[in-house]
């Protein structure tokens, strides 16, 4: 028979593991892209055959025009998930994005983790940076990023009630600090691969700004996209993500 202060360490030590599997939970829940436990959000269908390029967290007066430079060349368009602050910032290039044809989505104000921000920011962060960039481009945004992928059901639910589908990705690498547009393409053609084998389209991140840094090299990044498209432009479609909505 346990004393009581075994049987007092013991529940103690109960309560730590339950208390380490909720936060485990909450951490796969708001973080994980594939985790559907606080709702869903697009991703990619199963159509093996496409490729959607989208980028976060700009626009940057130095990266994004020879990202569209590199795209305009050949003919392809992507995605491309506005900072407020920085589109409010780069008033120009916004509406250059959407003039060549491409997508554009919100990423938030200024890239906060709404899984732990406050209802009321969480909320006006998503409606301040969708009037901005619907003022600056004249055009809808229906689509929505949050910042890391971090989300909670009242984000997600925000963003539909502001008319916006909640969007994700399942190909990603860490190209905001890998200084190799070799080693960063083929990652991300070992991703898709694997998406293929598994008969899904890839819904592919890539970042041509910085929340944090407004100077940051996106270099190997932009030159990446270009890597990517001459090895997949016989084989794949490339499509914006309102083909997929």
């Amino acid at each position: 028979m346990l004393s009581p202060l075994a049987t007092g360490v013991s529940a103690a030590l109960g309560t730590a593991a339950a208390l380490g599997l909720a936060a485990g939970g909450f951490a796969y829940a708001s973080r994980w892209p594939g985790s559907r436990l606080f709702g869903e959000a697009l991703i990619a269908p199963q159509r093996p055959g496409e490729l959607a390029l989208t980028f976060d967290d700009g626009p940057n007066a130095i990266w994004t025009p020879r990202l569209l430079d590199i795209l305009a060349s050949h003919g392809v368009k992507a995605t491309f998930f506005l900072l407020g602050s920085r589109a409010e910032a780069e008033p120009t290039l916004a509406r250059r994005i959407v003039a060549e044809g491409h997508l554009i989505g919100n990423h938030s104000w200024s890239h906060v983790d709404l899984s732990l921000t406050a209802a009321p920011r969480m909320r006006e962060e998503m409606l301040k940076c969708k009037k901005a960039i619907e003022q600056i481009s004249g055009t809808p945004v229906k689509f929505f990023r949050p910042p890391f992928g971090a989300r909670r059901p009242a984000v997600l639910r925000a963003a539909r009630e502001l008319g916006m589908t909640p969007v994700l990705w399942n190909a990603m690498t860490t190209d905001w600090k890998e200084p190799s547009a070799e080693k960063i393409a083929a990652r991300m053609e070992r991703k898709i691969g694997r998406l293929q084998q598994h008969g899904r389209a890839a819904n592919i991140v890539l970042h041509d700004g910085s929340h944090s840094d407004v100077a940051a090299n996106r270099g190997p990044s932009v030159d990446a996209v270009e890597r990517l498209i001459l090895r997949y432009r016989d084989t794949h479609r490339f499509v914006t993500l309102d083909a997929w909505s």
